[in-house]
């Protein structure tokens, strides 16, 4: 297809999964509440499962397609040369129930499961697959309210004042002082079920009773572990993720701070709405808090077992009101944008980059008017503007210049 513009409107798709809100995603795409399904997730970017349309003239065209067809004027040809697609995967995320904790691969890690599930039949679309690609997944998320997560395990004084001051779980003190993280969380996970829920009833019936009299909060595991289950009661079998929640760091992040999940470390998003950016994969390792398939042996096998300091990042300020976020990788950057009223923003693409309005509007090149929840895709090698119709916030997904 014969492109004669740079830039086009984008349009992304809502994944609903059962831990996203009602509210804030149509809300911000002003489609009005979706009372029936959540919203969780609203992928932007060229996903084979869902690629995002751009509006060529009045029509809405396939990303994806464009990108194959055209890579070189969409993305560079050194970009396709060393990724083979758009690597980015840009996504705005309603979190109100607690996600799966979670290990992403490495990239040599992917190559090797994925070859050994194909080779062993497995569907990519079998619900016990582990590697739906060959990809790393690194990502980064910029809160867009308070946000808060669960990222690597504490350091090992804090765990072992957890294992301490926690009575059902003190029993495990002795083998975390003799064996450290790995043996501790290897313990838990391999656990019998009837083990797990024999340490963790009175547990969850503790922290249960402590927030409904209000003498714990959003900082304390027992308070994550009474939300999981005090609206429908405990079940059968108490997911064993609560471990997690008592052994990995609960991080609060304010608006406009983010955090960087690296290949390896344990991670779980809790509550709150973030933008995320990452790369374009789909291979997660999850160890509880989900009904999906948990695979204890393969989580195990790529867990990073040491204690971590979360890097809480506030952004460094670039020109025109831009804050980037570095990200120790080379598939993606991020980048907060935020204008007043008249205040102009002047770049030029490397790659094929997107932007979305969160706050406020924005004319692009004097052209094209965006809004709250608008999205657009500006193709490689575009120089281009941002003015500010009002104060507005804007975030940018890009590939960093190789």
């Amino acid at each position: 297809m014969q492109l004669n513009e740079r830039i086009f409107k984008l349009k992304g798709v809502v994944q609903h999964y059962a831990w996203g809100g009602h509210s804030f995603i149509p809300e911000l795409l002003n489609t009005g509440a979706n009372s029936d399904q959540p919203s969780a997730e609203y992928w932007m970017g060229a996903h084979p499962s869902a690629p995002s349309m751009i509006l060529v003239g009045s029509d809405w065209v396939n990303l994806t397609q464009l990108i194959k067809e055209d890579p070189a004027n969409t993305l560079t040809t050194s970009v396709m040369s060393k990724f083979g697609e758009l690597p980015y995967l840009f996504k705005v995320l309603d979190v109100k129930d607690m996600l799966s904790i979670q290990v992403h691969p490495t990239k040599a890690s992917a190559e090797i499961g994925f070859e050994e599930e194909n080779n062993a039949g497995i569907p990519l679309n079998a619900p016990h697959r582990n590697y739906k690609d060959q990809n790393h997944k690194p990502e980064v998320m910029v809160a867009l309210s308070e946000f808060w997560l669960l990222h690597g395990f504490k350091s090992k004084a804090a765990l072992e004042e957890v294992l301490i001051n926690t009575p059902e779980l003190k029993i495990l003190l002795p083998l975390f002082k003799q064996g450290g993280i790995k043996a501790l969380y290897q313990f838990v996970m391999e656990m019998t079920q009837a083990d797990v829920n024999n340490m963790l009833e009175p547990l969850v019936k503790r922290a249960i009773r402590l927030k409904k009299e209000g003498s714990i909060d959003k900082t304390n595991p027992g308070w994550w572990a009474a939300k999981l289950y005090e609206a429908n009661g405990i079940t059968e079998n108490i997911d064993r993720g609560i471990f997690s929640i008592y052994f990995f760091n609960i991080v609060s992040v304010n608006r406009g701070e983010a955090v960087f999940q690296k290949a390896g470390v344990p991670h779980a998003y809790l509550e709150g709405q973030n933008i995320e950016l990452m790369a374009n994969s789909d291979n997660v390792l999850r160890g509880g808090l989900t009904p999906k398939h948990v695979d204890v042996p393969e989580l195990m096998k790529h867990t990073l077992f040491e204690s971590v300091v979360p890097d809480i990042m506030k952004g460094n300020p670039g020109e025109g009101g831009e804050l980037v976020y570095p990200c120790p990788v080379p598939d993606f950057g991020l980048s907060k944008i935020a204008m007043s009223t008249g205040a102009a923003y002047q770049a030029k693409s490397f790659s094929l980059e997107i932007i979305i309005v969160t706050e406020g509007s924005v004319l692009v090149n004097q052209s094209m008017v965006l809004k709250k929840g608008e999205a657009a895709a500006i193709f490689a090698d575009t120089q281009y503007s941002l003015t500010a119709t009002g104060n507005c916030t804007i975030f940018k997904a890009f590939v960093p210049s190789i």
